[in-house]
């Protein structure tokens, strides 16, 4: 399969860095309009640049700078934050990912196709990537993706790409071995990114691991019976470990704004942010 090569991760201003320089050497004899010039341009050069490492609006301000989130479908997103590029459960077609910055950190909760997708894997540039993944999935990837695998279980921690990122469990209630998400199979993600905290559900139910978070700055919520739960479920959830802002995701067949009902019935406070994860093709 082709590799699919990204947008470049640092790309220069180009013309408006050119443009620039030619502007402040026409000064050469009048160095304090050459000083004035050189502020100018870099005010105006800077922002680009910076914009550049970026992808989609900010879903979160931290200490160390926005991160940015980029839908991909269904429980696929992009994030950007401090340099750093996230994709979460990436799957489908790789031309989607194909103008989005090469991934340093790459997700996996679990291995059903809808989040483990090892042909769109191959055809990404991971070269620079660590993987994050339970078990599960780690004995079926391919040992070459990524330039490191990392393998957590349910409540252990590792660093990655320079974020601590803790596995929190996500299962089917009431447990069971044949179950669609058995416990202990798949995780669910608690990101550190700075002075903020990001849940990210996976796939699972309202489980007591899930309603004891505490501190979350930003959640990613999953509901789509009959694999994970329904709106009612998941905003009782939500209301019990009390997110600052929640993104239903995974939500096909879902009435997302039932969840927002009842979120904010329960708690007007928590900012429920609704998105089309679900992009119409063509």
């Amino acid at each position: 399969m082709q590799r699919i090569m990204p947008a470049p991760r640092h790309p220069l201003p180009g013309l408006l860095e050119e443009s620039c320089m030619s502007f402040v050497s026409s000064y050469p004899r009048r160095p304090l309009l050459g000083l004035l010039a050189l502020l100018l341009c870099t005010s105006l050069s800077l922002p680009a640049a910076a914009d550049s490492t970026g992808i989609g609006p900010v879903a979160l301000d931290t200490e160390q700078g926005p991160m940015r989130l980029h839908i991909v479908e269904h429980a696929s997103f992009v994030a950007t934050w401090h340099g750093t590029t996230i994709y979460n459960d990436p799957v489908g077609d790789p031309a989607r990912y194909a103008d989005l910055p090469a991934p340093d950190l790459i997700l996996i909760t679990h291995a059903h196709h809808d989040h483990f997708a090892p042909d769109t894997l191959a055809a990404l540039d991971t070269s620079h990537a660590t993987i994050v993944m339970p078990e599960a999935v780690a004995k079926d990837i391919d040992p070459s993706v990524g330039d490191k695998q990392i393998t957590l279980n349910n409540g252990e921690s590792a660093t990655a790409a320079g974020i601590p990122i803790q596995a929190i469990p996500a299962y089917n209630l009431p447990a069971s071995p044949d179950a669609h998400h058995p416990k202990g199979w798949g995780n669910g993600y608690v990101l550190t990114l700075a002075d903020k905290r990001v849940y990210i559900s996976g796939d699972t139910e309202g489980v007591p691991a899930m309603r004891a978070l505490e501190d979350i700055d930003l959640a990613f919520v999953c509901m789509n019976l009959p694999y994970t739960m329904d709106t009612e479920q998941a905003a009782d959830a939500v209301l019990d470990f009390k997110p600052k802002i929640v993104y239903p995701y995974h939500y096909r067949g879902q009435d997302v704004e039932d969840f927002k009902r009842r979120v904010n019935a329960g708690d007007s406070n928590i900012e429920v942010r609704l998105l089309d994860w679900y992009p119409k093709s063509g």
